[in-house]
């Protein structure tokens, strides 16, 4: 934690944690992020984060989980109202060991609120994670296709990694689990929307029995520009094939500048700075010494607003004054 000076002001800056931030599935969201940027076992194609720069499936305490204890005890003295404190940002939460004592110190000292885990669910298979992840309320696992070749196309996992095995993991974990399950289907139109990959994704969901399944598709700038996004009534008939009741399309944000923690000073500073040079979410985070989710959390509404513009280049997605 240390006080940062942005516009004249200080500014609280925590390590660890980012936000709150409005989710299109989850409210107004504390985050947590407990792995470097960006560590995680799986590469995405789609992942608005990058291209993983440390793919693995090795558990570890990457940061101080005191460290993080810490924050989280300071930022939630001051009760703020939060629909869920997910753990979520630059790779895979669960890759790191001490998450489970993370979310019972939670539970135990903060019992007002809820907790989200957003995972890849490839690391479900290991009895030891899924026993940390079992004092969490909601957990949020993707699983975006079920034939191996679809599975490697889209998120181009470890090599000791299998769609198999990570179906095998989510099922196992339905099982155990006594809380919610939200599963996501993250739509890569021409790679999992086909007949055949829609009726493996049916069949697979009946097999994990999920609270809800989340139907997701590209919101902002991913890896590659050639990924497209579904309409909505393309997204619609991809919900119909896959016959599970009720099933969520992910749409619709609040606006960012509603939340409570939204600070005009950062959003001068970022501002400023893209006015100097055009700069990356990485440049901005790094500069302003703010975290990458916080730096989109005013990203996204100076777009919608028309200030400035993105262009993608050879290092990233560059932001310039309009």
């Amino acid at each position: 934690m240390l006080l940062h000076l942005l516009s004249n002001s200080l500014v609280m800056v925590y390590q660890y944690l980012f936000g709150p931030v409005p989710s299109r599935r989850l409210g107004v969201s504390l985050g947590i992020d407990l792995v470097p940027h960006k560590t995680c076992s799986y590469n995405c194609i789609y992942c608005e984060c990058g291209k993983t720069t440390e793919l693995t499936t090795e558990r570890a305490e990457y940061y101080s989980t005191d460290a993080i204890i810490l924050e989280i005890d300071d930022y939630l003295s001051t009760h703020p109202k939060l629909d869920f404190i997910t753990f979520s940002g630059s790779g895979e939460p669960t890759l790191h060991s001490g998450m489970g004592r993370i979310a019972r110190h939670i539970r135990e000292n903060f019992p007002e609120y809820r907790i989200a885990l957003l995972t890849n669910g490839s690391l479900l298979t290991d009895p030891a994670v899924r026993a940390e992840a079992a004092d969490v309320h909601v957990v949020v696992p993707s699983m975006d296709a079920v034939s191996e070749s679809v599975f490697k196309k889209i998120d181009r996992p470890c090599s000791s990694i299998s769609a198999a095995d990570v179906l095998s993991g989510l099922i196992t974990f339905r099982k155990e689990f006594k809380g919610e399950i939200w599963l996501e289907i993250f739509i890569v139109p021409g790679l999992n929307d086909t007949e055949e990959e829609l009726l493996f994704l049916r069949d697979a969901i009946a097999e994990i029995r999920p609270d809800r399944v989340q139907l997701n598709a590209l919101d902002r700038p991913g890896i590659y520009d050639w990924i497209t996004t579904p309409t909505k009534e393309e997204m619609e008939i991809i919900a119909d094939s896959l016959g599970f009741p009720g099933i969520d399309i992910v749409e619709g944000l609040q606006s960012r500048s509603d939340i409570a923690s939204f600070s005009q000073d950062v959003r001068e500073s970022i501002l400023g700075t893209i006015r100097r040079r055009p700069c990356t979410i990485d440049d901005l985070s790094r500069i302003l010494g703010l975290h990458p989710n916080e730096v989109r959390k005013y990203i996204d509404p100076l777009l919608a607003e028309g200030c400035i513009t993105e262009e993608r280049e050879t290092r990233g997605i560059f932001y310039r004054p309009r």
